[in-house]
């Protein structure tokens, strides 16, 4: 009885010894650096306020922004680890994660609010088209696989098209698309907002825009898998400034009017009225409207899987 005694007093200190060993050993600090790659669209701004307000440093953490001059670069880049995060949309979600999760949304960064669309479909200046149903079997300018393309299909099967009479013409380049709009050599097109302002106060005709279907339209904050889970804390600090300088550009949107013009592509001939559009606040894409561009991506071809809205979406990092 007393060796069986000695025998847990001995294995208990040894508990205690190795618990306390464990203790000591230091633990790696997490990493509080973040890539993030930023496209020159509006959508982009807060990352730039942030910057410039110092509230990145305020939360003790370094943010790189690394410039990329189109989706397809910054793809590139986030597919090879060079990148930490990007703003994007549902649709590029998507399709990175067809197979397994490689990227997560974890902000909505834009929507559209009643007086500020993200996307319009546009009629060409001397187009004899005046509203949905005439764009019956035009080709419009998208650019394919894309957010635009969805969006343009859900806009106008909205309005009462049938799919089959939805007739989409690939013109990839945005101010490409914009130019053969105006030119002529398009009748119809989508594009983003501000260049669709333009557009309009060129003599373009509008179609439909998103104020109507807000849910159809949202661009996210997205952060490679990788860096969720190695870098949460990095993560969660980058969304605390984003939000804070959200809060300031809709106080004070008049302040930023020159960051607007530089990084919002604002058409010279709209530059004096074009105004800093609203940002949402903190908030997620819903597991519906997630689910919705899932299916249209899955009838296109573009995933084969029924990718779980867990895989596309973590609410865990919005600031409390």
């Amino acid at each position: 009885m007393a060796v069986r005694s000695r025998y847990i007093a001995i294995l208990l200190v040894s508990i205690l010894l190795a618990a306390v060993l464990v203790g000591c050993v230091p633990v790696k600090p997490e990493d509080n650096k973040l890539k993030v790659s930023l496209i020159p669209v509006l959508d982009t701004i807060p990352v730039l306020v942030a910057q410039q307000n110092g509230y990145f440093k305020e939360q003790g953490i370094e943010v790189e922004a690394v410039p990329v001059k189109s989706p397809q670069e910054q793809n590139a880049l986030v597919q090879a680890g060079q990148v930490d995060g990007m703003l994007t949309d549902l649709v590029v979600v998507g399709i990175f994660n067809k197979q397994t999760p490689q990227v997560k949304a974890v902000y909505t960064s834009r929507r559209p609010f009643p007086d500020a669309p993200l996307f319009r479909i546009l009629a060409g200046p001397k187009a004899n088209i005046n509203g949905p149903a005439e764009v019956k079997g035009v080709p419009i300018g998208i650019s394919q696989n894309t957010v635009i393309e969805y969006l343009t299909s859900r806009l106008l099967e909205g309005a009462g098209l049938k799919p089959d009479e939805i007739k989409g013409e690939e013109v990839n380049a945005i101010p490409v698309r914009f130019e053969q709009l105006l030119n002529g050599n398009l009748r119809a097109a989508t594009l983003p907002d501000p260049l669709a302002q333009g557009a309009i106060a060129a003599g373009a005709k509008l179609i439909a825009d998103d104020t109507r279907r807000p849910e159809l339209s949202q661009s996210v904050l997205a952060f490679r898998t990788e860096a969720l889970n190695n870098k949460p804390n990095t993560v969660r600090k980058f969304l605390v400034a984003w939000e804070k300088a959200v809060k300031e550009l809709n106080a004070h949107p008049e302040k930023y009017q020159t960051l607007l013009i530089e990084q919002g592509r604002v058409p010279k001939s709209i530059e004096n009225s074009y105004k800093m559009p609203p940002f949402p606040e903190k908030g997620v894409p819903s597991e519906s409207e997630v689910a919705d561009v899932l299916a249209w991506m899955k009838a296109k071809g573009l995933v084969a899987r029924d990718v779980p809205y867990q895989d596309m979406v973590d609410k865990t990092y919005l600031p409390k």
